[in-house]
């Protein structure tokens, strides 16, 4: 097969990884807090063209977008609903204990859940919402082989290529605006 050629022939897509997951909220400051105190992401500077409430944050090679919310409609209804069935966002973990430990500690409800494939190998999920009734799930799935099911393409794993780059002489506290 050639470079960049799915099974059917067609040429694969030119994807390189995830850039960044958009999350609507009902208050942008409680959200940062949240992704930044909770999931330690980092707050980064957005482009001064975005001229609408929010704010951007970045960690473990991708980004969330959090959107101030102008229709409480678009919003979870149920803030408090968990179904690890239902629509989330999953992030791997190298400690679970850690990361349970910190969701009690802030009292976060969570649904924990342990499953056990037929080869034996386990994987320990963690499920919870953010402010706004957006569900999280923080998990060790790399304990899982990733084995492709008859899709059409190769697997690509980007490593470094994907993330954006760092600027770490930009000025120590820059001003942002929620």
């Amino acid at each position: 097969m050639q470079e960049g050629k799915e099974e059917s022939g067609a040429a694969a897509p030119p994807l390189l990884a995830l850039n960044h997951v958009s999350r609507l909220c009902s208050n942008v400051k409680k959200s940062i807090d949240f992704y930044t105190k909770v999931l330690g992401f980092v707050l980064v500077e957005r482009p001064p063209a975005l001229d609408f409430d929010g704010a951007w944050l970045f960690n473990y090679g991708v980004g969330i977008h959090l959107v101030q919310s102008k229709d409480d409609d678009k919003l979870p209804s149920d803030s408090h609903h968990l179904d690890p069935m239902d629509n989330h966002i999953s992030f791997q973990c190298e400690d679970m204990e850690e990361m349970e430990q910190r969701l009690k500690e802030i009292n976060t409800e969570y649904i924990k859940r342990t499953m056990e494939d037929e080869s034996g190998t386990k994987i320990d999920q963690l499920f919870f919402n953010d402010p706004d009734g957006f569900m999280v799930e923080i998990c060790n799935c790399e304990n899982l082989k990733l084995v492709p099911a008859g899709s059409m393409g190769r697997i690509k794993l980007p490593f470094d290529r994907h993330n954006p780059p760092l600027d770490l002489d930009a000025n120590s506290n820059p001003s942002y605006s929620y």
